[in-house]
């Protein structure tokens, strides 16, 4: 399943993006997707390309198009517009849509999750919860936990050096505290961002069964 780069404008900016999705004209989940802060790497249109083999219609948006770290404000913008682009398909069923994201796109699932209630569901891969208290960046996600209402996958390694495992530990405790509907997948000896090395989706096994996470907890929560 091959897809395209596309363009998706928000606030008169045209964001370069790439969009996959399942031959059939029948409709159909969708999963807006947010790439590390290394850029929208070959390895995640891969990942989009595998993602539209296994029936989603899946977007990745460009963040770092413009500016290598956008304020929040514009990249909830921009997930906006990018919503807005699945909602112009005749394929996409908008009522199961989700959303995931890598790293610095983790930490915007984690904090866009529980704000844009258009998501049914989301995967953060290796995110930041404790991440927040800049101008571009004035919360973080953590302090929007009360508002979360739709499931979560967490997915995070025990070695990752840029966001610590143990802050990811505090982050399932507290929402846990707060009854909110998650799932924490760790893997031990995995490090920040072993999705992708060189640019390419890695042959291990944290990387095959993060992906079969992903994909199962979609299967299960985008109904």
């Amino acid at each position: 399943m091959k897809g395209a780069d596309l363009e998706v404008t928000s606030d008169g900016k045209a964001y370069k993006s790439y969009l996959a999705a399942p031959a059939s004209a029948a409709h159909k989940a969708a999963v807006i997707l947010l790439h590390s802060f290394n850029g929208l790497e070959q390895g995640y249109k891969d990942l989009v390309d595998e993602m539209a083999g296994a029936g989603y219609v899946t977007l990745a948006l460009g963040w770092q198009t413009f500016d290598k770290q956008p304020s929040d404000d514009v990249v909830r913008a921009l997930v906006e517009d990018g919503l807005k682009t699945l909602a112009a398909r005749k394929d996409v069923n908008m009522n199961a849509v989700g959303l995931t994201g890598f790293c610095a796109g983790g930490r915007y699932t984690m904090l866009l999750l529980p704000q844009m209630k258009q998501f049914k569901s989301g995967v953060a891969w290796c995110g930041f919860p404790d991440s927040g208290g800049t101008a571009t960046q004035p919360k973080p996600p953590a302090d929007f936990i009360g508002d979360l209402t739709a499931p979560m996958l967490i997915l995070h390694g025990t070695k990752d050096v840029a966001s610590s495992i143990s802050s990811i530990y505090s982050y399932a405790q507290k929402l846990d505290a707060a009854g909110k509907n998650f799932k924490l997948t760790v893997y031990q000896g995995a490090p920040h961002g072993f999705l992708l090395a060189d640019s390419k989706i890695t042959d291990t096994y944290a990387s095959r069964d993060g992906r079969r996470e992903m994909l199962n907890y979609f299967g299960n929560t985008l109904k």
